[in-house]
């Protein structure tokens, strides 16, 4: 590529969107874009609040699940997700994040109402994974436009509060069960279908919202497209200039671009492995043990107050009630601390409480010292440390890597977290409530906060400095000038060698059969499959990694 080439690529445009101001366009696009975080909130509290009632609606004689097929379906409904982000994220890294937000939040609001309308447990999760698909894509899209947008000084808190208005949503969806499953209004046989009916259709002001998006100047640029990016960031920076007065001197200079492709599987296999080593199993581990700890707890929080303290399904609400206040209000309050005290110090720390909390809590709970109330009440104030925590990851992997495979990655590592932390959790706690004794619940319980703690060390020993940089200096795009990350040169295909890796691929297929045998067998199978897949991934880790080549 020549010289004349590379000096036509050079823009100011990261340096002038980190120089604003935080303004109304600011919030606009915040807002319409981090809804979706609130219609996964109030999908997933609809969910266990009404899964209770969705398993006694047999009574009536209409579609009955139970225990352990609710705790299936809600394991569907992460599968959904993991295929929608890797999908939608790998065509977001393509084709803009514009073009995206619009296609999955048509799905989600297509196969919410459709849930609404199921006839059988096979209906019920087929739709059930398109809503998750729904709102997969929104992730990996969503994160990469906001952090694109947001000011380097605000980015962290930015990210945190869109992340923690999943729990807005959950308050909705508590609300929302407590109108539908009351008896005196609506019959429960209806009302839980009402419920996704209704939240199917809420995305409808969504879309009304995101009408006058415009597309993420930073992709822009790294397409080629620049002159499209500054006639966006123009008329951005005339519509803040005109209520926040003269804007402030940039920060950084300009950056030099080399046009290229687009980003190969393979290729960002190879810069995860040679460049992003690190900050790849930081990110899974973040993701997989928030995902672990959430998921397992959260799903079947309505059938554990239903079996171990007798709650009655129209009354499950009130009890999910603190506990989103507690996660929504964890993210708000500690949000900006993570620009000023700092990433890594904020990360372990939450992460930290959220598992010594949760370990002791787990021992009290074995010994039977919580009515549903208290241990609601202690869950609030855990889970406000947890929240915060499961967002920073999310607002880790964004930051880690390069521009060009930032919707990807992210699509990646939630996928992959989910895959480990989240559908494995929710039918293995759905199969110990089943059985009801508490014992067994605190087991589980205390390995959410292992995990929690895991996480935590994890961050210590791999966390790096993030606030208030460019997110171009966190981690360069794979077209900036020099273009030498860790000495790959970049704008070469990159391949697999035949035959390298096989022993990596091989390892990973059985680790991956072992945690679903672990999933879907009796006890004795059980003990075994999570034996062989803990043994397994501790072989994978010393495999010898698949070995790239490049043109």
């Amino acid at each position: 590529m020549s010289d004349a080439l590379i000096l036509d690529g050079i823009t100011n445009v990261p340096a002038r969107l980190d120089r604003l101001k935080w303004d109304d366009w600011h919030t606009r696009a915040v807002t319409a874009l981090g809804i979706s975080w609130a219609l996964d909130g109030l999908q997933v509290t609809l969910f266990a609040s009404l899964s209770g009632a969705i398993h006694e609606s047999a009574k009536n004689g209409f579609l009955a699940l139970s225990e352990t097929q609710i705790g299936s379906a809600a394991s569907v409904y992460l599968v959904g997700a993991i295929c929608g982000a890797l999908s939608f994220g790998w065509l977001a890294d393509r084709m803009g994040r514009k073009r995206l937000f619009f296609v999955t939040l048509s799905i989600y609001m297509l196969a919410s109402v459709a849930s609404g309308c199921a006839w059988n447990f096979y209906s019920f999760v087929f739709f059930r994974a398109l809503t998750g698909a729904g709102i997969g894509g929104e992730y990996a899209a969503i994160n990469s436009a906001i952090q694109e947008l947001a000011p380097a000084d605000r980015r962290g808190r930015t990210d945190l509060a869109v992340n923690g208005t999943f729990w807005g949503g959950a308050f909705i969806g508590a609300i929302m069960s407590l109108v539908v499953l009351d008896p005196a209004l609506i019959p429960p046989e209806i009302g839980w279908r009402l419920a996704f009916v209704i939240s199917g259709l809420l995305s409808l002001t969504v879309i009304w919202l995101r009408h006058h998006l415009t597309e993420s100047p930073r992709w822009l640029i790294v397409r080629g497209r620049l002159e499209e990016a500054e006639s966006i960031l123009e008329e951005i920076e005339r519509a803040v200039q005109s209520r926040r007065g003269a804007l402030p001197p940039l920060g950084y200079g300009p950056m030099a671009l080399r046009l290229r492709g687009h980003v190969g599987i393979f290729e960002i296999g190879a810069v995860l492995m040679d460049c992003y080593r690190d900050r790849a199993v930081l990110g899974l581990v973040l993701m997989a043990c928030q995902a672990f700890f959430y998921n397992a707890v959260f799903f079947t929080y309505s059938l554990m107050l239903m079996r171990i303290f007798h709650v009655e399904a129209r009354h499950v609400g009130w009890y999910i009630l603190p506990l989103a206040f507690g996660n929504l209000a964890g993210p708000l309050l500690l949000g900006r601390f993570f620009d000023t005290i700092g990433r890594r110090p904020m990360i372990i720390a939450t992460y930290g409480i959220a598992g010594v909390m949760m370990m002791v809590t787990s021992l009290a709970f074995g010994e039977g010292w919580f009515s549903a109330w208290t241990l609601t009440a202690v869950w609030s104030l855990i889970f406000f440390f947890a929240s915060a925590a499961a967002s920073a990851a999310y607002l880790t992997v964004g930051e880690s890597f390069p521009l060009e495979m930032r919707a990807t990655a992210i699509a990646l590592f939630y996928a992959a977290g989910t895959f480990i932390g989240g559908v494995i959790g929710p039918p293995l706690f759905g199969r110990i409530i089943q059985v009801g004794r508490s014992e067994d619940l605190m087991w589980g319980y205390l390995v959410s906060a292992a995990l929690m703690l895991i996480a935590a060390a994890t961050e210590w020993r791999l966390g790096f400095v993030a606030e208030k940089k460019p997110l171009e200096h966190v981690a360069p795009p794979l077209s900036s000038v020099p273009s030498d990350h860790c000495n790959m040169r970049i704008p070469g295909k990159i391949r697999l060698r035949k035959g390298e890796g096989r022993p990596f691929v091989f390892v990973l297929l059985v680790a991956t059969a072992g945690g679903w045998l672990a999933n879907w067998s009796g006890s004795l199978s059980e003990s075994v499959g999570v034996t062989c897949g803990a043994a397994l991934g501790a072989l994978l880790a010393r495999c010898p990694r698949p070995n790239f080549s490049r043109d």
